[in-house]
């Protein structure tokens, strides 16, 4: 019996054969690899360029970022040196300071009367004193300087409004108001009558937020203006104080924004401008017309008084017949220790 055995040996064609199968397979997956690592390759590459592209928009964002950030340094008024000598050629021989001290306790807690004592003004006049006189600091009552002392205090309402006039020479006569129950319940006025001319130091009544006192404020200044007017008929007068208007736009830093807020409406600008036709100048605007950035008040909110965000609300009005005679009207803006800042009037009397 013969068997026949099928030979497990590989012949050479099979063996040909699964040899080029796994070359064939080898190829394939070594391309595979490249393809899958040129892929790779490719979308490090793309990412490393897009990372550039965007660095370099970031940069370019950054820098537009920081140019647009730096603020504008803010223009501050430079007050000139006093100018002692009036267009007739004659010397100051009377000095008038006035200052809104928002709060008179807190004002000489500041060091507020050091530097009264470096200005030493003839006649020193505050507004918004907020003090009654049972509670008026000693540091200020005392004052040796000062030997006659005046003060009104508002009636109804501890701690609000008042003025103050203090004086080295005693004057004449002083009264208190103006003749209005109304408004001198408020503690608004104080007139000292001189031998040659009349000083009024007033605080003018605020419209208040909302304009709540506008229409208040508009009868104020029609019989303020008269009460003046009668004064001038007997002697020439100044008028310093927080008048509590700014006048015209250069007299504030953003004059647009502020046309319906209280101190820059149209009615109390037209009340100002009725008081300068009643025959009285301001004197700073006689002197310096065309000056910019010349404030009195700045709020204490948003850094105001450093950006120099202001209002020129204080003044010193002057009767026609002592203008020949004015030398100089100051304000003293890097005096500290208020919202507002003090002026002071340089006149040969």
């Amino acid at each position: 019996m013969i068997l026949l055995v099928q030979s497990r040996e590989p012949t050479v064609k099979s063996l040909e054969f699964t040899a080029c199968v796994l070359l064939c397979v080898r190829v394939v997956c070594l391309r595979g690899v490249f393809v899958v690592r040129s892929s790779s390759s490719m979308k490090r590459g793309k990412k490393a360029e897009e990372a550039v592209a965007d660095g370099e928009n970031d940069n370019a964002t950054a820098k537009k970022a920081k140019k647009a950030k730096e603020p504008e340094a803010p223009v501050l008024y430079d007050d000139p040196p006093d100018k002692m000598t009036s267009k007739d050629g004659r010397e100051a021989n009377m000095k008038i300071t006035s200052w809104n001290v928002d709060g008179l306790r807190a004002w000489v807690k500041k060091k507020g009367l050091d530097w009264v004592r470096e200005e030493n003004p003839d006649v020193l006049c505050l507004q918004e004193t907020k003090c009654a006189e049972k509670d008026l600091p000693a540091d200020i009552t005392s004052m040796p300087e000062y030997p006659h002392k005046y003060w009104a205090v508002s009636d109804d309402k501890e701690g609000y409004s008042g003025v103050a006039m203090l004086c080295k020479t005693e004057p004449i006569k002083v009264t208190y108001g103006i003749g209005k129950e109304e408004h001198d319940k408020e503690g608004r006025v104080i007139t000292a009558e001189f031998p040659n001319f009349y000083l009024v130091t007033a605080y003018v009544p605020n419209s208040g937020r909302g304009l709540v006192r506008l229409d208040y404020r508009k009868t104020w200044d029609v019989d303020f203006r008269a009460y003046l007017s009668e004064l001038d008929v007997q002697k020439p007068l100044v008028l310093c104080g927080d008048l509590n208007v700014a006048h015209q736009e250069i007299d504030l830093k953003n004059p647009k924004g502020n046309k319906k807020n209280a101190g820059f409406t149209p009615e109390e600008r037209e009340g100002f401008s009725q008081l300068l036709e009643a025959g009285f100048t301001d004197s700073f605007r006689e002197l310096y017309p065309e000056q910019t950035n010349a404030y009195t008040f700045w709020t204490y909110m948003m850094n105001a008084r450093s950006k120099n965000v202001g209002w020129r609300l204080d003044y010193f009005l002057l009767s026609s017949s002592l203008l020949p005679g004015l030398c100089d009207s100051k304000i003293r803006n890097k005096a500290m220790g208020s919202d507002h800042c003090p002026i002071t009037l340089h006149i040969a009397m």
